[in-house]
C-alpha cells in the first residue's frame, strides 16, 4: 500500500522581531531568527539591508589613516567641531575633525601609554585625558597641556612682623601652552603667617613650583614649599606615623628617601614643623619609577643644637593606575584603585582647593578596585567588576567642602569593559563577561537573553566596544567584539539593539568603535587599527562616486525598499532627482543568508561611455536562478530613467508605464529568461506585457 502524500503547509512571516540564539533554533519561534546579520528588522514586513562601512577621507580625498595601532577610538566636542581622536600603541594620538575634515597630531610618540587612555569631555572646550600610568591631561583642540597642578603647600618658616597680609606668588607652569598659573592667599595671625589656602592649583605643571611671599611690612619673610599632583605612578608620597617632639626649624630638619632599587629619579622630601613637631612632608619632587613601598626607607634627621627626636615616617608608593575619567558637576573625577578623586568647584584641574577632594569606597560590595566611571542622567556610575555605586545630589557647605551621596545600586553585576559602557536614551548600557545589561535608575536588568548562544564565543581578550547609532532613523545601541564563529573562524561583529530586538552586523575587522554626533544624528565611527571607517553609511554604488561629476543623489539615506512599493516610489521618486543618476534595487530570498554583493560597476568599464551618459535603459544582474524547488530571485537591477523618459515620449506612453516594464523585463530576466532567440523573445516579451497590464 503506496503512503500517503505528507501534507504541505505554508507560512507567509511579515512580523520580524529578534535574534534568538538561546532556544535550538528548531525551538525558536516563527518571527525570530536564528541568526539574522547585516539585516535589520525593523517591523511588520519590513527588513532593511544594512550599509557597509565606509573610508573616511579628508577634504582632500585621500583616507584617513592613523600613524599606529589604534589602541582607543573617542569622539570629542571641542568650540563647534567634533573629533575622533585615536590613541596609539607607540604613545601618540591622532584626531579627525569630523566637521572640516581634516586631521592633526595631539601628541608625538610616547607622551601617553600604549594602552588604557581614557578620556571626558568637559563642556565643549576641552578633552580630559586620564593615562593608566602618566597623570591627567587636557586637550583644547590645539593645545596639549599636563593637569600638573600644584598640591599642598606647607610653610617653613612663618616669618615674623607682619603688620598687613603679604602677597604670594606661585611660579608659572613649565609648559609654555595651555597652562594656567596657580593662585593663592595668606592668613595672617599675630604677626606671622599662619596658613596658605590654594585658591587655583593651575594647570601645566611638570615640577613643584617656588612660592614667593612678599610685603606686608615683615621683618622676616615667611617661606614655604608647594608639591605637584599629577596622578602618575611610581612616584612617592610620605606619611607621618609619629610627630616627634623638640623641632624648632624645619631648615635643619633633613628628611631622606631611599630606595634600593628600582627608582629613575629620587623623591624629594621637605619637612614642614609646627608647634615642635612634625606635622607633615611636602614633596617637592615625588620621584619616578619607584615600585614597591616596602624597598622605600625615610629617615629623619635634625642638625640643631638642640635637635628634635621621635619623628617617624612612611613612605608611599602609587601603583594605582587612572582606570578611567569623568566630568560632572562641573568637575573632573579620576578613578584610581577603589578611589575617586574628584576636582575644585571652580576648575577642572584644581585637586588641591578646599572643595576638592577624594572619596574612597571601602564598602565590600566592590571587589577589588574600580573599573569605570560614567556620567550621566544626573548620575556619576561607578563600575566594579561585580558592583554598581552611584554619586548624586552633589553640593558644597557653607565651609566650603564638598558633599555627595553615594548609593550602591548593584551588589552582584558589574563591568570591566571600560569601553563598552555608554548612555541610551534614559538608560546606561554595558557589556561584561556574561552579557549585556541596562540600568535604568537603580535597577539593573539583563537585554541580552538573545544572544546567549553567542557569549560562549565572544573573545574577550580582544577590544568590547560600543556607542549608540542611528539606523534608519531608529536610535540603536552596537556593541563590536570579536567572535569565534563556530562556522568559519575569528571575525568582528556587532551586536545592535533597538526595541528589544536584536540583530547582527559586520563592519570590517573593526578593533575599537566609537560614537560621534554630529548634524543632530549619532553616527558610528570605527577603526581597523591604523585606518578610519563610518559605519552603516556605504551604500552598493558609492565606490563609483567619484565618476558621476554631478554625485549619486542620497535617497531615504540608503538604497533599499520593499518590492510592493517599487512602482509607487519610482513614481514619486524618479522626476524629482537631480540627473543623471542609476536606481539600484536588490532582490533578495526571505530566508536563508544570501550574498548579494556585486561589483556590478564592471559591466560599464572600457565601453567609451562616462557612467552618467549610458545608453541603456534596463540592466540585471542574477546571482541564482529560481527552480521548481525555490521561487526566489537573488540580483540587482539598474534603470536609466532618462533613457526611459526618452522611451515613453517616443512610444507615447507615460512615463509609469515605462518604468513599470523596464522593472518587469529586469525581473524577468532574474528569473532565468532572455529575448536571445525569437521564440525567447516572443515567449518573454508576451508575458512581459501580460504583467505590464496586471500591476
Amino acid at each position: 500500500m503506496a503512503a500517503a502524500e505528507q501534507k504541505k503547509s505554508y507560512a507567509v512571516v511579515k512580523n520580524f522581531t529578534s535574534l534568538n540564539t538561546k532556544a535550538n533554533r528548531t525551538a525558536i519561534k516563527e518571527d525570530e531568527f536564528a541568526w539574522i546579520e547585516n539585516a535589520m528588522p525593523i517591523g511588520h514586513g519590513n527588513i532593511k539591508v544594512t550599509p557597509a562601512q565606509l573610508t573616511v577621507r579628508d577634504s582632500g580625498n585621500a583616507a584617513v589613516a592613523f600613524g599606529n595601532t589604534v589602541t582607543a577610538l573617542t569622539s570629542a566636542n571641542i568650540d563647534v567641531s567634533d573629533y575622533v581622536v585615536g590613541f596609539q600603541s607607540n604613545g601618540a594620538a591622532q584626531y579627525f575633525n569630523v566637521t572640516s575634515s581634516t586631521t592633526g597630531n595631539i601628541a608625538a610618540a610616547g607622551t601617553f601609554s600604549s594602552t588604557g587612555v581614557t578620556t571626558a569631555q568637559y563642556k565643549n572646550q576641552k578633552v580630559i585625558i586620564g593615562d593608566p600610568d602618566k597623570g591627567l591631561f587636557s586637550w583644547d583642540g590645539g593645545n596639549l597641556s599636563s593637569i600638573g597642578s600644584v598640591g599642598a603647600i606647607g610653610i617653613r618658616n612663618a616669618g615674623a612682623g607682619y603688620t598687613s597680609t603679604p602677597s604670594i606668588t606661585i611660579s608659572a607652569p613649565q609648559e609654555t601652552t595651555g597652562n594656567v598659573q596657580a593662585t593663592a592667599t595668606v592668613t595672617v595671625t599675630a604677626n606671622v603667617v599662619t596658613a596658605i589656602t590654594l585658591t587655583n592649583g593651575g594647570q601645566g605643571y611638570t615640577a613643584a613650583p617656588t612660592v614667593t611671599i612678599s610685603g606686608g611690612g615683615a621683618s622676616t619673610n615667611a617661606t614655604a614649599v608647594a608639591s605637584l599632583v599629577t596622578f602618575k605612578t611610581g612616584t612617592v608620597s610620605v606619611v607621618m606615623n609619629t610627630l616627634g617632639t623638640g623641632y624648632t626649624n624645619s631648615s635643619n630638619v633633613t628628611v631622606t628617601i631611599g630606595d634600593v632599587t628600582g627608582w629613575t629619579t629620587r623623591a624629594i622630601g621637605n619637612a614642614i614643623v609646627s608647634g615642635g613637631q612634625i606635622t607633615q612632608v611636602i614633596m617637592t619632587n615625588a620621584g619616578a619609577g619607584y615600585t614597591s613601598a616596602s624597598n622605600v626607607t625615610v629617615v629623619i634627621t635634625d642638625s640643631s643644637g638642640t635637635p628634635g627626636t621621635g619623628a617617624t615616617a612612611t613612605a608611599v608608593v602609587n601603583t594605582d593606575k587612572i582606570v578611567d575619567v569623568a566630568t560632572f558637576s562641573g568637575r573632573a573625577w579620576v578613578a584610581a584603585g577603589r578611589t575617586v578623586y574628584y576636582s575644585s568647584a571652580t576648575s577642572v584641574s584644581d585637586f588641591t582647593s578646599v572643595s576638592a577632594g577624594s572619596f574612597t569606597i571601602t564598602d565590600s560590595t566592590l571587589h577589588g578596585n574600580i573599573q569605570a566611571l560614567l556620567s550621566a542622567n544626573n548620575f556619576l556610575y561607578v563600575f566594579g567588576d561585580d558592583s554598581i555605586n552611584v554619586f548624586s545630589d552633589l553640593r558644597v557647605s557653607s565651609t566650603g567642602v564638598t558633599l555627595f551621596t553615594n548609593t550602591n545600586v548593584s551588589a552582584s553585576i558589574g563591568t570591566k569593559r571600560v569601553y563598552g559602557i555608554f548612555p541610551y536614551f534614559r538608560s546606561v548600557l554595558f557589556i561584561n563577561d556574561y552579557g549585556m545589561y541596562a540600568l535604568v535608575g537603580s535597577t539593573t536588568s539583563k537585554i541580552s537573553d538573545q544572544l546567549d548562544g553567542i557569549f560562549p564565543y565572544i573573545d574577550f581578550t580582544q577590544p568590547v566596544t560600543g556607542g549608540q547609532v542611528l539606523l534608519n532613523n531608529i536610535l540603536c545601541a552596537a556593541f563590536s567584539f570579536t567572535y569565534n564563529d563556530p562556522l568559519s573562524s575569528a571575525r568582528p561583529i556587532q551586536a545592535v539593539f533597538f526595541e528589544k530586538k536584536w540583530f547582527i552586523t559586520s563592519q570590517g575587522s573593526l578593533t575599537y568603535i566609537t560614537s560621534v554626533p554630529f548634524n543632530g544624528k549619532i553616527n558610528l565611527y570605527g577603526t581597523t587599527g591604523t585606518d578610519l571607517y563610518k559605519l552603516y553609511i556605504q551604500n552598493k554604488i558609492a565606490k563609483i562616486g567619484t565618476r558621476f561629476p554631478r554625485g549619486i543623489p542620497s535617497i531615504r539615506g540608503d538604497n533599499y525598499f520593499l518590492l510592493e512599493d517599487a512602482i509607487d516610489w519610482l513614481q514619486n521618486q524618479f522626476g524629482r532627482l537631480p540627473e543623471p543618476y542609476l536606481g539600484y534595487f536588490h532582490f533578495m530570498p526571505p530566508h536563508a543568508p544570501t550574498s548579494t554583493s556585486i561589483d556590478f560597476y564592471g559591466t560599464f568599464t572600457h565601453d567609451d561611455y562616462s557612467p552618467p551618459w549610458k545608453p541603456t535603459d534596463v540592466l540585471s544582474f542574477g546571482y541564482s536562478v529560481p527552480t521548481r524547488k525555490s521561487r526566489t530571485m537573488v540580483g540587482d537591477i539598474l534603470i536609466c530613467p532618462a533613457y526611459a523618459r526618452a522611451q515613453a515620449v517616443e512610444r507615447k506612453i507615460s512615463f509609469v508605464e515605462e518604468l513599470k516594464r523596464l522593472l518587469i523585463h529586469g525581473m524577468l530576466h532574474l528569473s532565468g529568461m532572455d529575448h536571445a532567440t525569437p521564440r525567447t523573445e516572443k515567449r518573454m516579451f508576451g508575458l512581459q506585457e501580460k504583467l505590464v497590464k496586471r500591476v
